[in-house]
């Protein structure tokens, strides 16, 4: 594995917990860098803000909850803290750092999971990926489509803009769950629809957890923003007085650490986090981990020899739909077809994950809404 050590301060401060703690099984960076092998899960912290148009600051030490919660005997894969990648001369240098890292760390499969510092750093987590030469999904967990001004400068709410004009792009889809229509524009919601990504509203997600289960299984990439979880349950002056709870939280980190197409997630927060939101955050990370550990390695990459078939003919379109049902986990999937000339370039994205819903609509003769979005990328 390449030198990473370049890139990180040690963890200063020594944190208390028990041997039945996570901290008893992290091996953290301190005096000498942790040696890796993959597969395993590694925590980097960021505290990089120039993107949010905010002087340096400190990342409240959530590690001091997160060392003392209990660990699962089912985790037996490493855990790594590799400490501080501290900002650099230019915000760049930092973005850069970020990118080595990340795209090392997933090469080896170890997931990084990054705690920052501003939402722009989910470019650099992207950028880490284009060695790698392969389409990748992004999934935000955000109240806003960060969509922004392509012309201005790289920040915290035009990330997505700068990411879609890179050349190459290797971005095949963008999914935004707990979208607040009052934050964004109607001219970025066009253009969602134009390139027919994902969205999952606020109150859709409050309906009904499994409209945004299928996104996240669905992402290589998790971009989590913490402003779009409830100021009062996040303890935050400056957040939106709607949003997610603490508990839904958990739950989508947990949904997210299960799923298999993850390699890396970034939690973000845009200003100054409260002691209760560094808990929360802790709580957030122990529940990726726990469904990280929790992963049956069932998506249908290969092999369809351990799912149910199921074909559905529409009749006002004329086209054939395949399902495949997971005999590991009950998890639903859809196969789109895509053209033979693209070869291999396609092959980890025609498998869509849906629900059972979907299935249902479609024998009622509805076409699924994501076999649709993901038939027109693809063609």
């Amino acid at each position: 594995m390449t030198d990473l050590s370049i890139y990180f301060q040690p963890i200063s401060a020594d944190y208390s917990f028990e041997d039945n703690q996570l901290g008893a099984i992290i091996n953290a960076y301190r005096e000498d860098f942790p040696e890796m092998n993959g597969p395993g899960c590694a925590l980097i912290s960021v505290p990089e803000f120039r993107g949010a148009n905010l002087q340096k600051q400190q990342i409240p030490s959530f590690r001091k909850t997160l060392y003392q919660l209990h660990a699962e005997r089912n985790w037996k894969l490493p855990i790594y803290d590799l400490g501080t990648i501290e900002p650099g001369a230019s915000i760049q240098d930092t973005y850069f750092a970020i990118a080595n890292v990340v795209g090392e760390l997933v090469k080896q499969k170890i997931i990084p999971i990054i705690i920052g510092g501003s939402q722009d750093l989910t470019m650099a987590m992207y950028r880490g990926y284009e060695n790698l030469e392969q389409l990748v999904n992004l999934c935000s967990i955000d109240s806003r489509l960060d969509i922004g001004d392509a012309d201005a400068p790289l920040q915290s709410d035009n990330f997505l803009s700068h990411l879609l004009t890179q050349k190459p792009c290797f971005l095949f889809n963008q999914a935004v769950i707990g979208i607040q229509q009052p934050y964004s524009s109607a001219a970025e919601f066009e253009l969602f629809e134009k390139l027919f990504f994902d969205t999952c509203r606020l109150g859709e997600f409050n309906q009904d957890f499994r409209l945004a289960e299928p996104h996240l299984r669905n992402a290589d990439i998790i971009s989590v923003d913490l402003k779009s979880i409830k100021a009062s349950e996040f303890g935050s002056a400056s957040g939106a007085a709607n949003g997610f709870t603490a508990s839904q939280f958990c739950q989508i980190c947990k949904y997210a650490g299960i799923a298999d197409k993850v390699t890396s997630i970034g939690f973000f927060a845009q200003d100054a986090i409260s002691q209760i939101g560094a808990s929360l955050l802790a709580e957030g990370i122990w529940y990726f981990l726990h469904g990280y550990f929790g992963r049956v390695g069932d998506f249908p990459f290969a092999s369809k020899a351990e799912y149910t078939k199921f074909t559905v003919f529409l009749d006002d379109v004329s086209r054939e739909i395949i399902f495949f049902k997971s005999n590991k986990s009950s998890r639903w999937w859809m196969e789109v077809p895509y053209p033979p000339q693209s070869g291999r370039r396609y092959e980890r994205h025609h498998m869509v994950p849906c629900n059972k819903s979907d299935y249902e609509n479609a024998m009622n003769n509805e076409m699924p809404d994501l076999w649709w979005k993901t038939y027109q990328k693809l063609g």
